[in-house]
């Protein structure tokens, strides 16, 4: 689904940009050299993490598979999902896009090893997609990004889940 006509996309047409609180997914791909799939944005050309938006009557899990196959081209399953992390922190979460939009995301962090289908980044979103050692991405990283890769450092360290 393309922004129009998606959960965000219909608050927006009642409240503007006025900060919405949007809880999402974010999915670190890791392939079998360890490293992870970052794609950039093609509106502001920053490197990130498959992430999106739940949509109403869905929850998490789907809001990742849903944003992988829409940003990607690839095809996770649910079962193949480790939830690892939540960031909600506002100092780092809080996202103002370039038409003036502003969100407070609350991402559910999820990290898989597999996934079906080709690499193919979505046009609407996706400038291009590689996969980069997770301590060498690409610059410039997306600030959210950055603290999802460490948290996912210290859940991998401690085996515990990271919540920030």
């Amino acid at each position: 689904m393309s922004y129009t006509g998606s959960y965000i996309w219909s608050l927006r047409q009642k409240v503007g940009s006025r900060t919405l609180l949007v809880p999402g997914a974010q999915v670190l791909l890791i392939d079998s050299e360890g490293r992870g799939l970052f794609q950039q944005r093609v509106d502001t050309g920053v490197w990130e993490l498959p992430a999106g938006s739940c949509e109403e009557g869905g929850d998490f899990a789907d809001a990742a598979v849903r944003e992988v196959a829409e940003e990607t081209g690839l095809r996770v399953e649910r079962e193949d999902l480790v939830a690892f992390g939540s960031l909600s922190d506002p100092r780092v979460h809080t996202l103002t896009y370039p038409n003036g939009d502003i969100t407070h995301c609350f991402a559910l962090c999820f990290v898989t090893h597999r996934w079906s289908g080709e690499l193919s980044p979505g046009v609407d979103e996706v400038r291009q997609a590689v996969f980069r050692p997770l301590d060498a991405p690409l610059q410039p990283l997306h600030p959210p990004t950055a603290v999802v890769l460490s948290m996912y450092e210290r859940f991998r360290a401690e085996g515990r889940f990271q919540a920030r």
